[in-house]
């Protein structure tokens, strides 16, 4: 963690509401909501609207947690790194202590809320999540192996398996594979964000996979989890949560991803100089449309079951 001149603010303007929401990641938060509200809506026997709301908000309330929990260890490697210098600890509008009694408290206050508002499975599965994410990632993993993004990426993909849970009260082949989704999503999507990062994570001595072994390793990596990942999504058409919306959508994202990720791999770092990073940075801007369509199709099948248009005839 960082030393002790953090602890106190870097100028006397005081925190606003805006810099303990961004403290909270709200960026972060708004996927764990989406993924965690269709792995609910796509569940099978459906829940009562407000137990549905109220298990929502305390899933992002607990997301939130995690970020703020988040913020608060890595307060010194914010403060060196370009992208995350504006955030509300090294730009001295919030301290880190108070960053870690708004993480602990809201991370309490959401695990027993959702406990008590839908069932302690999804509960304990919420505390996993943000155990993982604190503990296995933010204060192990990042700063120790370069598979960090890798394992650590897992905490990113509990959420839909949570809202399943939520009207399930376990977990199921359907949601463990929306978890696989965005576990294998979460490489390639990272790695081309560093590849156009350049130093910053080598500055703040972050052993990520390209200040390891290198961008032409990462190049062969994104690839190699974009093949994966291409299988797990267009072979989740023909399961429950799928259907031929699904289908079209995965084959079209992940052919264009595919061919991302090839060209990608194809170049060097001169021809990646030489046009200010395009295509990692066009990669990466479709990484995100990725994940949301594909969420969007589980979501506009489970919408259309009930008037016999979503998911394959039975």
């Amino acid at each position: 963690m960082s030393d002790a001149s953090i602890n106190t603010r870097a100028d006397t303007q005081e925190a606003g509401f805006g810099d303990y929401f961004a403290l909270l990641k709200p960026r972060v938060m708004s996927l764990v909501v989406f993924t965690a509200a269709v792995g609910l809506l796509a569940a099978p026997g459906g829940e009562h609207p407000f137990v549905a709301f109220s298990a929502i908000l305390f899933i992002a309330v607990g997301g939130g947690a995690s970020g703020a929990l988040n913020m608060w260890w890595d307060a010194d490697i914010d403060r060196v790194m370009k992208r995350t210098q504006g955030r509300p600890i090294p730009s001295g509008k919030v301290t880190p202590d108070e960053a870690l009694a708004i993480g602990v408290a809201l991370s309490g206050f959401a695990v027993v809320m959702l406990g008590l508002a839908a069932n302690w499975v999804a509960a304990g599965l919420l505390a996993f999540t943000i155990f993982f994410y604190v503990v296995i990632y933010t204060m192990w993993l990042k700063r120790w192996t370069p598979q960090n993004i890798v394992i650590g990426g897992a905490a990113g993909a509990f959420p839909p398996m949570i809202g399943w849970a939520v009207v399930t009260g376990g977990i199921s082949v359907e949601s463990v594979l929306m978890f696989t989704l965005i576990f294998m999503w979460t490489p390639p999507h990272f790695w081309a964000l560093c590849l156009f990062m350049k130093s910053d994570y080598k500055d703040a001595g972050v052993p990520m996979l390209h200040v390891t072994h290198g961008r032409r390793a990462t190049r062969t990596h994104i690839l190699v989890y974009t093949i994966l990942l291409a299988i797990i999504a267009v072979g989740m058409a023909f399961t429950g949560v799928g259907g031929p919306i699904y289908l079209v959508t995965a084959v079209v994202l992940n052919t264009l991803f595919l061919a991302g990720a090839v060209a990608i791999w194809r170049r060097d770092e001169a021809q990646a100089e030489a046009d200010k990073y395009k295509r990692e940075k066009a990669f990466f801007g479709l990484s995100l449309l990725y994940l949301f369509l594909h969420f969007g199709a589980i979501l506009a099948e489970a919408a259309l079951q009930p008037y016999g248009f979503g998911g394959w005839p039975v």
